[in-house]
């Protein structure tokens, strides 16, 4: 099988594997304890947060250890939501493709509590200015919430320069970076960044753990209540395992960046090429601006779903858009704030490249894909329709 879903989530890395496995079997006490072998699980707790810390350019007690991504978009926002509405801020201001972990957060906040949430379009490329967002940010503005790099289209969002406008006026700057993190440099300092989320089976970790920066003197609420884990603001015991194999992923993943990084592009750029040629076909995202292992399609006059499904009979794991909506019939709402229509948004694809994919499986890609367009578009009588001329074509 080709594995090109790693956008989803990824292999475990043997450095991780590694790291996991060692720890459940050799430090199995609780860093809460007074005794030598809680001290022990203790001190690698603190040596997992160190290294994460420095891949960041942060302090070690500016990382919190979450569930993952979610959690940490949950908290960071609720966070920074309430401290600014004790100030009398209630002005939120985020884009119309953020991961739902984002935009669910920020639609019960104005459901629930009376925040006021502006979504700032993007552009047919997937992309934001900083000046869209100082146009936005007001008096009343608490909190600016952007993603780092998009999840099905790839979109690399100018963070820096966000994060220069929030900074000179003020503002909470949050950015969801869980695609992000282990695949593009991130310095929270030079970045300008606030708080930030990370997920570790994003860059060969295990699931079930992820980070959430936070820079010191911001506010950080729970959301879970109970012990004093993570200085009192995230109970329960840590999963000292997952967060030691999380620490060695994102370690392995920074250190090999720069070669990981340039051999995933040329598969990509090769991918983009040879798919390209498909008649009536379109790119999603931006062409250079885009995270080194995307790859994102629409063709038209097909369904997502049936590709994915004759492309895993060939040996394709593939996915449509977010994992985390793959149960969705509706469309995808990052294609929608593109400018798709309904019908192009469901014939998407997206493949998604990792360190572990060659060149040779992207020429088998770009040989297989086309057929089984072809092959789908034979079935569907609104093609016909397109070839016969009764119907016009969408995409030129």
């Amino acid at each position: 099988m080709i594995y090109t879903d790693n956008a989803a989530t990824t292999p475990l890395s043997a450095a991780a594997a590694k790291a996991v496995s060692d720890c459940m079997m050799n430090v199995y006490g609780n860093p809460s304890s007074l005794h030598s072998i809680g001290q022990k699980a203790a001190e690698v707790l603190f040596e997992a947060r160190q290294t994460i810390a420095q891949c960041l350019n942060c302090q070690p007690r500016e990382i919190y250890f979450t569930s993952g991504g979610s959690e940490a978009d949950n908290q960071a926002i609720r966070s920074a939501a309430h401290a600014g509405k004790k100030k009398g801020k209630t002005h939120i201001i985020s884009t119309a493709f953020e991961h739902h972990a984002v935009l669910h957060t920020l639609e019960r906040l104005q459901k629930d509590e009376g925040f006021e949430v502006q979504l700032l379009d993007v552009d047919e490329n997937g992309l934001i200015t900083a000046q869209q967002v100082a146009d936005a940010i007001r008096e009343d503005t608490c909190l600016v919430t952007v993603m780092f790099a998009n999840n099905e289209i790839g979109s690399v969002l100018p963070i820096r320069e966000i994060g220069e406008v929030c900074r000179a006026k003020g503002v909470t700057f949050h950015t969801d970076a869980v695609q992000a993190a282990g695949h593009l440099p991130i310095d929270v300092q030079k970045d300008n960044i606030d708080m930030l989320s990370l997920s570790g089976h994003k860059f060969h970790g295990p699931k079930g753990v992820g980070v959430l920066f936070v820079r010191k003197g911001i506010v950080l609420e729970n959301l879970i209540d109970g012990g004093a884990q993570e200085r009192g603001k995230r109970a329960g015991t840590e999963n000292i395992p997952g967060i030691v194999g999380m620490a060695a992923a994102l370690e392995e993943a920074c250190g090999e960046m720069q070669e990981v990084s340039e051999q995933e592009r040329a598969i990509r750029d090769r991918i983009i090429e040879g798919l390209s040629k498909i008649p009536h076909s379109m790119l999603n995202g931006d062409r250079e601006k885009r995270l080194p292992g995307n790859v994102s399609f629409c063709f038209e006059g097909i369904e997502g779903e049936s590709l994915l499904l004759m492309l895993d009979e060939k040996g394709i794991c593939a996915s449509s858009g977010s994992a985390c909506t793959s149960g969705s019939l509706d469309p995808s709402h990052v294609l929608l704030a593109i400018g798709r229509i309904h019908e192009i948004a469901h014939g998407s694809l997206r493949l998604s490249l990792s360190k572990y994919n060659t060149m040779e499986q992207a020429e088998y890609i770009i040989e297989t894909v086309p057929q089984v367009v072809e092959y789908l578009r034979s079935f569907s009588p609104l093609w016909k329709d397109k070839i016969n001329g009764k119907k016009e074509f969408i995409l030129k």
